[in-house]
């Protein structure tokens, strides 16, 4: 019986790879497909990613509130400028995945975030919590999600949602713990538990980094585990992967669209981020115990949404249908945040919001590697993360700005979801786009050679 671990070699020449492929992929018959030992890799890596910074972000900016005095403004700029960078480390980052592989660049990824939580509690004044931040998002960019949903995206085809979501899980479990998280920001204090954070990312995310590759067919196997025979059916059946190159699909409206889509998503997804903790135990009177057990429902219905919706239906419906109809889940959501007056109201948000991120996020990478292909992927998803910086960027902005200047969170929420319905609108205008001929022609003979 032939262990699921591929060969202990990153990247193998396409020359060899070639030449192996052929008798590897016939008597090459694992009982674990690859591709989801790679899923649970980063399951557990996104989840302390989420667990021990992203989802825990708002419990910090009320202990850090309490201890500096610093406003809600400056908290929401720490995190646009986490957003920010990453943003901006996108392209540069989607083509170091394209060329020297995931487990490179999660490897070095992790170590940064490792580092950068030990950092954390070190500081002292705004400008060093700003510096240690762009450390943090510099290692949470390079190690979890972005590289390994390339990995993910390559070994996977007609199971890709589901595998997604999976990977996806990780960050959600992330939020189902926050009331743990909580209780050891509380007890231990907020520098303690920021050491003992790093500790564990350096000593649990860092080996498990050592476990991902790149494209399955460099090690003899063929997306979702297939067969040589059933990828030889596909082709008789004519259904063929497209490749899009990054310029070819920057020059396609299918392209902008997903992009200004997912930047309207995440514009919900930083605000509630940042300010929901803030906003909940402020303007409502709940307590830090229940504004985590809010989190916890939300990031339940999150899970719910990834695996019921986002994954076993969405390999088998319309992703962008889904889609349209998740982001004006957000709408509704953020309408009700915005005149919530009880925990009642507050828990129908995190039912609500919960399911629209949950279906939302999974689908989004499913559809863009359905429209323009493997093989550039991680470039073209880096690309794609310029556009969505402004939704990431903008939302914690707005909310912030709003309390700061109003004294309340109601008037962003409401503009917020008005633009997260405006998201709806560049989903469903995101049709299939089509591969410049030229560029197709060339393609032929590569697939009718089995390439």
């Amino acid at each position: 019986m032939v262990s699921p671990r591929p060969p202990d070699v990153d990247v193998l020449t396409h020359a060899d790879a070639g030449a192996a492929a052929a008798t590897d992929r016939r008597r090459r018959r694992s009982p674990i497909f690859y591709g989801w030992v790679l899923t649970g890799v980063g399951f557990v890596v996104n989840l302390l990613n989420g667990a021990l910074l992203f989802h825990a972000f708002g419990t910090y900016v009320v202990l850090l509130r309490d201890e500096f005095g610093w406003s809600r403004t400056s908290f929401s700029l720490a995190f646009s400028l986490m957003r920010v960078e990453s943003g901006l480390l996108g392209p540069l980052e989607g083509w170091a995945i394209d060329r020297f592989g995931p487990r490179k660049v999660m490897t070095l990824g992790n170590v940064v975030f490792g580092a950068g939580l030990i950092l954390l509690a070190t500081i002292n004044s705004l400008l060093e919590f700003y510096l240690v931040l762009l450390v943090l998002a510099l290692g949470g960019a390079l190690g979890a999600f972005f590289p390994i949903s390339v990995s993910i995206v390559n070994w996977f085809d007609r199971k890709r949602a589901m595998a997604l979501a999976t990977l996806s899980l990780g960050f959600s479990a992330g939020g189902l713990i926050q009331p743990g998280i909580v209780a050891g920001l509380e007890g231990l204090g907020w520098r303690m538990f920021s050491v003992l954070a790093g500790v564990v990312v350096l000593l649990v995310a860092v080996p498990l980094a050592q476990l991902v590759r790149h494209r399955p067919e460099d090690y003899g196997y063929l997306p979702d585990g297939a067969t040589e025979e059933q990828a030889e059916q596909d082709r008789a059946a004519g259904r063929q992967e497209v490749s899009f190159t990054a310029s070819q699909a920057m020059r396609t409206s299918a392209f902008w669209m997903l992009s200004l889509g997912q930047s309207a998503s995440v514009l919900v997804f930083g605000a509630v981020s940042v300010h929901f903790v803030a906003h909940v135990t402020e303007s409502i009177g709940l307590t830090l115990g229940e504004a985590a057990s809010a989190i916890t429902l939300m990031t339940a219905m999150m899970v719910i949404g990834q695996i019921a919706i986002g994954g076993y239906i969405g390999d088998r419906v319309s992703k962008r249908g889904l889609i349209v109809v998740s982001m004006l889940g957000h709408t509704v959501a953020l309408m009700i945040l915005a005149f919530a007056a009880t925990m009642p109201m507050v828990l129908v948000f995190g039912v609500v919001n919960g399911l629209a991120m949950g279906t939302r996020g999974p689908l989004s990478q499913a559809l863009r590697a359905e429209y323009f292909g493997r093989a550039h992927f991680g470039t073209i998803m880096g690309f794609s993360s310029l556009v969505m910086m402004i939704g990431i960027v903008g939302g914690p902005m707005i909310a912030g700005l709003s309390y700061d200047f109003l004294g309340a969170y109601r008037p962003a929420f409401i503009l917020l979801a008005v633009l997260s319905g405006l998201g709806s609108i560049f989903f469903w205008l995101a049709r299939p786009p089509v591969l410049p001929r030229q560029a197709a022609d060339a393609q032929a003979p590569a697939v009718a050679a089995g390439c």
